[in-house]
């Protein structure tokens, strides 16, 4: 469930002669305290040079613009929108061939579902300066062969190769259709929850495409009504599998382009199973492919050899709870790989020969890899980012792939990135904290020196100086049960220690999610601030299940979803009700999605702990929601009932005795309206009287028009009221 997070609060805690500012909702969604950053940066592999998308102000467009690394200076606008009409309606994406000479150029994008969307694609020649429309219909996922002479590309469930010379298309497959069968594009579940949607794939050498079929033929139907402004409401209906439902059956094919012969790829011994992951390697003829077992804890690497389909396994990890699923996955020039796992307790690099034998562990210790950057062929040096300054914070490092001479590349403390220079020579970085906006700086790579700033967002921490923000404070909270976990709070700026705080306590807590974070996060976050200007204190704890701690932190919660993250919510509000300055009779909670799913269980369970609470489209019950996801912590519903019910809301709704706001978009694809209806008429059933609003036709996100305003102004009358 890997949803956009609302993330949390920092701020300037600065003076001002003219008091504190106010910050009111209708602000904070107007972009009045809107970042600046590098839209679309991109590394060019060929030149140590990087493009980004830049508004033209002078001529109401947009351009693509590069830059050389070492000196940050403009080369030259490869693209100006104002030149070519067809683009009247702006760049959305591009992408460059492998050798950088073309690139492809979507406009008026089409979002389907979280990650997917079809739209209009551009053939741009970075040489003739020539645009031309590649189809009279939106396509999805678009692809460059290597040798830049075709495009791949996916239209209503089927794939096909465009010929560029030729101007010709030739069909993949043919027997491609809607809610049965899908030809190199993920179907809905595996797009959300292993977070891709190409399911298809070019050989090095341009000859083979290798691509994923799902057939989702047997899967349950879900239907939603949208209702728009028409006189009959729509019924849109997907394929969506439930935990313990049927899974769409999955088969991984090779298509030769010159024959046109497809071979099918023997996964016979694997049943009821995923294909997480799949690539090619750097031999053309050797395919990749991850295998998950449908309760994931095993996944097998898989090296399929493209001419027979013949598959072995070179690398097999086990894990008493769960595995993760990255794209670490990096081949070297020797077909030797990098390969990320939590094998040792912490997220760890791992090199390997071509054969899946393990050569060395590259990092070690009692702490996480975030984040891995690339590899130095030259150097034979390694560059990550990882939690190695505190589980809150982000560093930049490179180390040799033999595992010695670290460095750290970042000296700041909060939460540094980096897009590294294709020669591995310079890096941007953008770093932020709780205290600074994000701050885009040029480093070289050896010991990380800053060589220029590039934008530090001095006009947005000039406006903030009139707000006189408060600061967040990070601390451990320990709770009666002596567990450690990190915590901020963020007390009103004219804080008095003599008098007693209501409390507001925001959470996500779902599976190795981290709101607890030194970083400058969302505009949505000075919400929390606003609240402190009404009198509020507001905390955010990180029980357990959160991740960045170590495997055991994250999977304690293995088979009981709910249970010890409640547990720590209501424990970290009792410790919080005994401090001097906090009224333990007026401590809320609100959270959204898995945030809801806690938010609703804490008012319940927690019920002479916590006055109110806010669920924002939260899961009432796992078994409600889709396969992948749930079954990775809690297997099926046949397997674990106790663990689906016990854990549930809607089986703890007698215990209201607080105040309950409950929200739901009605045309939510990943957390059905379905999960807040059935609460709804389980706490109508108890005769217990909450609160309740349904936004018509919006998604999980609750997006669209004024809709954010009117949500946030309804949620902080209702803490105003309740709290």
């Amino acid at each position: 469930m890997k949803l956009k997070k609302l993330a949390l609060l920092f701020f300037i805690g600065m003076s001002s002669v003219f008091g504190q500012q106010k910050i009111t909702v209708e602000s904070i969604f107007s972009g009045a305290f809107r970042t600046k950053g590098m839209d679309a940066l991109q590394a060019m592999a060929n030149t140590n040079q990087y493009t980004v998308l830049n508004p033209n102000q002078a001529r109401n467009g947009q351009q693509i613009d590069l830059y050389d690394y070492a000196s940050l200076k403009k080369v030259a606008t490869l693209i100006d929108t104002k030149d070519f009409p067809q683009l009247s309606d702006g760049i959305d994406s591009y992408t460059f061939s492998e050798d950088e000479k073309l690139m492809l150029i979507a406009n008026n994008t089409q979002p389907i579902f979280r990650h997917s969307f079809t739209a209009d694609y551009f053939l741009y020649n970075i040489t003739s300066k020539q645009l031309v429309k590649l189809f009279d219909f939106p396509v999805q996922e678009p692809t460059l062969s290597p040798d830049g002479k075709k495009i791949a590309y996916a239209k209503d469930n089927n794939l096909f190769v465009y010929d560029i010379a030729s101007k010709t298309t030739t069909s993949i497959t043919s027997d491609g259709k809607k809610n049965s069968i899908i030809n190199g594009i993920t179907d809905w579940v595996y797009e959300e929850e292993f977070a891709f949607v190409k399911a298809f794939d070019w050989s090095a050498d341009s000859k083979k495409i290798a691509f994923i079929r799902f057939d989702e033929s047997e899967v349950p139907e879900f239907s939603m009504s949208i209702f728009q402004k028409e006189l009959y409401p729509k019924v849109e209906t997907f394929k969506y599998p439930k935990a313990g439902e049927k899974n769409a059956v999955v088969s991984l094919h090779i298509y030769d382009v010159a024959s046109q012969a497809k071979k099918d790829v023997n996964l016979g011994n694997y049943n009821d199973f995923y294909i997480a992951r799949m690539q090619w390697t750097n031999d053309a003829n050797v395919l990749s492919a991850q295998v998950l077992n449908r309760h994931q804890d095993n996944i097998d690497l898989l090296f399929i050899d493209g001419a027979t389909g013949v598959a072995k396994v070179a690398l097999n990890e086990k894990d008493k709870a769960y595995i993760d699923v990255t794209d670490n996955l990096t081949f070297l020039k020797d077909n030797s790989f990098i390969w990320t796992s939590e094998k040792d307790g912490f997220n760890h690099i791992y090199l390997y020969d071509k054969t899946g034998k393990l050569i060395n562990q590259v990092t070690k210790g009692n702490w996480e890899v975030t984040n891995y950057y690339g590899f130095d062929e030259k150097t034979k040096t390694i560059f990550y980012q990882s939690v190695e300054n505190g589980s809150i914070n982000r560093d930049i490092y490179r180390i040799g792939l033999d595992g010695k001479n670290k460095v750290r590349l970042s000296s700041k403390v909060g939460t540094s990135a980096a897009t590294f220079s294709p020669n591995f020579q310079y890096f941007i970085t953008t770093f932020s904290s709780a205290t600074q906006p994000p701050v885009y700086t040029l480093n070289e790579a050896k010991a990380g020196k800053q060589l220029q700033m590039i934008e530090e967002n001095q006009t947005l921490s000039n406006n903030l100086k009139g707000y006189n923000l408060p600061t967040k404070e990070f601390s451990v909270l320990k709770t009666e049960k002596g567990i450690e976990l990190n915590m901020w709070m963020i007390k009103p700026k004219d804080f008095d220690p003599n008098k007693k705080y209501p409390v507001f306590m925001f959470q996500y807590s779902g599976p190795g999610s981290q709101q607890v974070n030194n970083d400058w996060n969302s505009p949505d976050d000075y919400w929390f601030v606003s609240l402190t200007q009404k009198g509020y204190i507001v905390a955010c704890v990180d029980g357990r299940g959160t991740g960045f701690k170590g495997a055991a932190f994250k999977k304690v919660t293995q088979k009981e979803l709910g249970k010890y993250e409640v547990i720590d919510q209501i424990d970290a509000a009792k410790v919080l009700g005994s401090y001097s300055f906090v009224d333990k009779s007026r401590i809320g909670i609100f959270g959204w999605s898995f945030g809801g799913f806690m938010a609703s269980n804490c008012i319940l369970k927690g019920n002479d702990v916590f006055k109110m609470a806010i669920a924002v489209a939260p899961v009432t019950n796992w078994r409600f929601y889709d396969s992948i996801y749930t079954e990775r912590y809690m297997q099926t519903p046949q397997e674990n009932p106790s663990g689906y019910d016990d854990n549930s809301p809607i089986n703890h709704v007698q215990k209201l005795k607080g105040k309950f706001l409950l929200i739901h978009g009605s045309a939510d694809d990943n957390v059905h309206v379905q999960n807040s209806m059935q609460m709804m008429e389980a706490l109508i059933q108890a005769n217990k009287q909450f609160d309740s609003q349904i936004y018509p036709d919006k998604n999980h996100g609750i997006f669209g028009g004024y809709t954010r305003i009117q949500l946030y102004n309804k949620m902080t009358n209702f803490i105003l009221e309740n709290l």
